[in-house]
């Protein structure tokens, strides 16, 4: 059996050549195709079988003709089943609509009776109902006429007992049903005045009215009652038609004092505003209180010492006190002087805009002076502890001037109330900003005790740091004790201080704050507030306070140890890497940075931490250059070069610069890579300097023996035939460039000091052996061991220039003597 699917297809494929055979399209209208006039199309209405057959015949072999008849024949049989399908098919469906035919018949005959009845019975009730109309039509009209005298009774009694109840409802004090006696009688009497009785009932009530507003009027002016009963008073009044301008100011004036008070005491929570003298007496104080105060990273929120509640506190007592008391006054005012429907001569006078206008002046003056205390007492947070406070205070602040808004909705107070936000969050980040910048000069005044702490072991063995990073006391197994724990160090706890603050921030663009959807909080404060000004300005000066350690050299490169010099060079190094990067990401996914407006390129940090590093790290060169320059130069100044003794040992000054160099060398080894070195010579360690190589007999051969060369010209044509060295060039980011550099000030310094001094014939041979001394430990430091070579014999070659008796030591005696030493 077929399935149900293939019977559905083969049901849409017969549907489908009928409706190709009808020229039918989907929706079972004829296609608009333009008829063919061809008469060899079988679907064509001008189909002529002869032509047809003939065309066959002619182009067509004996093959073709007996396939195209198979065909035809396969596609009669196949319409003549689906043709009979199709009549089976609406056979059944024709007798289905037959029998739903001849049962809706018969449905409607049953309810044709039905209405039938329903008509019938519709005719005997309209008879019945005019019938009893007409037997009680006199009845009726009796009635009526009755009904209106009594009504014009009880309107009669209702005048002449006006004044009595007008008294009684003064003496019981209900004076809103007085008012509305008077008011439902006052036109009945203005229109019957010319008659004596009403006239006389008219003059009681006036008399007994004017009393009534007199007392109303010194109920108002005492100020005494409720919200609720002052506008009772007020709405009395104006029904009594008092000026409503006089009102205004009253009912104003009095809801004035009112919300003063409210703002007295949210101002005796505030300290005031110091004197001069007060402000520079505690200038004094805290600035010599400042060494003494330890820095505290994260600061606790308190309460201000200045004020006697926190902020949240402050801000309900003032939304709570202040504001709703305001939104009170703006309804009730609205209701009495703006909304109230006025009708006769009031309506021609424009009460509404009058009012509208003083009730405007009068909420911006007040709300002006709750936003000053306000923003004075969110001045008082000084600390960037916990942040959600402060938020909070703001968020509700911001949230309960909606309702001002709501009611005013042309007022200012709201979008005054959201600049107040806005400058708090300005304000914020600018303290946050201040407590980095302070939080790293505290971070490097730990780093710089605990380099001086006599137990530091640069070097990395296992003695320990003198003081916590974090500030305060640390004990020795607590403390960092290496370069690449303290940099560590450093670099975690600033890292994790700015993920502090970011968090701290982002309170201000949290979802169930009512201010983050402004355009503000969404757009500006995130790109040009938190990235620029907070994160970025930072970067900045991190990178700007390092290089000022650079500005401060000295004699001996200034109070700044160069272990700290070479620290901070790989912590910008650091930064241009990995950590801005990371940094700025990590904003820019927490608080949906949208570059609208331009940003500091990641690509412009990091240069400028490199540059930073590259300073930082030269000057390193520089200042241990000129330490290790120093003992040289004094070594060489303060002997007798010329009636010095013969050499036995090495100078203690060149042990020295050898061990000074090879601590360099390790601590330079903590914070950067070993670099490239050249390839060694297998006797980089035994070479000689040569005190002849300077002489004219090594070059005379090459000239005319009646011609002598000058020595110092000899020596120019070699120094232009050398490679030129760079004694102050950039150094790169590895070991073994940093050494190189430092050994280049060195030798350099050496060779200048020389030059300056005369020497006699064992003065030539120490300079001799000291060389030969450098030249066996420092070629294994730099890169290329030409160019201490090259120094070193550059230092020979001169002491040689300036010796009045150039006897050089025999090479074998100097390896004698420096290994002994």
């Amino acid at each position: 059996m077929e399935t149900e699917v293939e019977a559905e297809s083969r049901k849409r494929r017969v549907h489908g050549m009928l409706k190709l055979y009808y020229g039918l399209n989907e929706e079972g209208k004829a296609a608009d195709q333009p008829e063919s006039l061809d008469p060899c199309d079988i679907n064509g209405p001008h189909f002529d079988p002869d032509v047809y057959l003939n065309k066959l015949r002619r182009e067509c072999s004996l093959g073709e003709l007996m396939d195209q008849e198979s065909c035809m024949v396969k596609q009669i049989r196949a319409l003549d089943s689906d043709m009979q399908t199709l009549v089976y098919e609406n056979y059944n469906k024709f007798i289905s609509a037959t029998d739903t035919i001849r049962k809706m018949k018969n449905d409607f005959k049953k309810m044709e009776d039905e209405m039938d009845c329903l008509s019938a019975n519709m005719a005997a009730i309209t008879e019945f109902s005019a019938c009893i109309s007409g037997t009680l039509q006199d009845q009726h009209t009796q009635i009526t006429k009755l009904s209106g005298v009594h009504t014009l009774l009880r309107k009669l009694q209702f005048l002449f007992e006006l004044p009595a109840r007008l008294n009684k409802c003064l003496e019981l004090q209900a004076y809103a049903q007085a008012v509305s006696s008077h008011r439902r009688a006052r036109c009945v009497l203005q229109q019957y005045s010319h008659l004596p009785s009403f006239k006389g009932i008219q003059d009681d009530c006036h008399a007994i009215m004017d009393k009534l507003a007199q007392e109303l009027r010194q109920k108002f002016r005492d100020g005494g009652t409720s919200a609720r009963d002052l506008s009772e008073c007020v709405e009395l009044l104006l029904q009594l038609d008092e000026p409503a301008e006089e009102l205004c100011d009253k009912f104003l004036s009095h809801a004035q004092s009112r919300l003063e008070l409210d703002l007295q005491g949210l101002e005796a929570e505030i300290r005031p505003y110091p004197s001069a003298s007060d402000t520079s007496t505690a200038g004094t104080l805290s600035s010599a209180a400042a060494p003494e105060t330890p820095s505290d990273s994260s600061p606790k929120a308190s309460t201000s010492p200045s004020s006697k509640t926190d902020i949240l506190e402050f801000i309900d007592r003032g939304c709570n006190e202040f504001v709703s008391s305001l939104c009170l006054v703006i309804t009730s005012y609205q209701e009495l002087f703006i909304n109230h429907a006025q009708t006769g001569e009031l309506a021609s006078k424009n009460i509404p805009q009058m009012a509208n206008g003083k009730l405007n002046a009068f909420v911006d003056d007040l709300a002006a002076r709750y936003f000053s205390l306000v923003e004075r007492r969110i001045q008082e947070e000084k600390g960037v502890g916990d942040n959600s406070l402060l938020v909070r205070a703001l968020d509700r602040f911001h949230r309960r001037l909606q309702a001002v808004s709501k009611l005013l909705p042309g007022s200012t107070v709201p979008h005054k109330g959201t600049e107040i936000v806005v400058r708090a969050a300005t304000e914020r980040l600018k303290q946050y900003l201040a407590a980095l910048q302070r939080f790293y000069l505290d971070s490097l005044t730990d780093v710089r005790q605990a380099l001086a702490a006599p137990r530091l072991a640069v070097a990395g063995t296992s003695a320990t740091a003198g003081g916590s990073l974090l500030g305060g006391a640390a004990s020795g197994r607590d403390g960092p004790n290496s370069l690449p724990e303290l940099l560590s160090s450093l670099s975690a706890s600033i890292l994790n201080q700015i993920k502090s603050v970011l968090a701290s921030v982002h309170l201000f663009t949290a979802k169930d704050i009512t201010f983050s959807n402004k355009p503000y909080f969404k757009g500006e404060f995130c790109s040009q507030g938190v990235r620029e000004n907070l994160v970025v300005s930072f970067i900045k000066f991190v990178c700007q306070s390092s290089r000022q350690f650079c500005e401060s050299a000295g004699e001996k490169g200034g109070s700044t140890p160069p272990a700290l010099l070479l620290l901070l060079s790989r912590l910008c190094l650091d930064y241009e890497t990995s950590t801005i990067s990371y940094i700025l990401t990590l904003t820019d996914e927490q608080f949906l940075v949208q570059h609208h407006s331009p940003v500091t390129a990641v690509t412009t940090l990091c240069t400028e931490a490199r540059e930073a590093a590259q300073k930082l790290l030269n000057h390193y060169v520089k200042v241990q250059g000129l330490i290790i320059s120093q003992m040289l130069r004094k070594s060489v100044e303060t002997r007798d070069w010329v009636n010095t003794i013969e050499p036995r040992n090495v100078r203690a000054v060149m042990k020295r610069v050898v061990e000074d160099t090879t601590s360099i060398d390790v601590q330079v080894g903590l914070l950067y890579e070993e670099g490239v070195r050249k390839a060694h010579s297998s006797d980089s360690s035994k070479r000689t300097f040569s005190v002849c190589s300077r002489q004219q007999p090594r070059y005379a051969a090459s000239y005319t023996p009646s011609a002598p060369m000058d020595t110092n010209l000899l020596n120019n044509i070699h120094k232009l035939f050398s490679e030129r060295i760079d004694i102050f060039s950039s150094v790169e980011f590895n070991k073994v460039s940093v050494i190189t550099g430092i050994i280049k000030i060195s030798l350099k310094t050496f060779l200048e000091c020389v030059r300056l001094r005369t020497f006699g014939r064992y003065g030539l041979q120490q300079i001799q052996v000291d060389c030969h001394y450098l030249q066996m430990y420092l070629w294994r430091f730099v890169s290329d061991e030409n160019l201490v070579h090259f120094l070193l014999d550059e230092i020979v070659g001169s002491t040689a220039h300036r010796c009045l008796d150039p006897a050089p030591m025999e090479q074998s005696v100097i390896e004698v003597i420096c290994e002994r030493g």
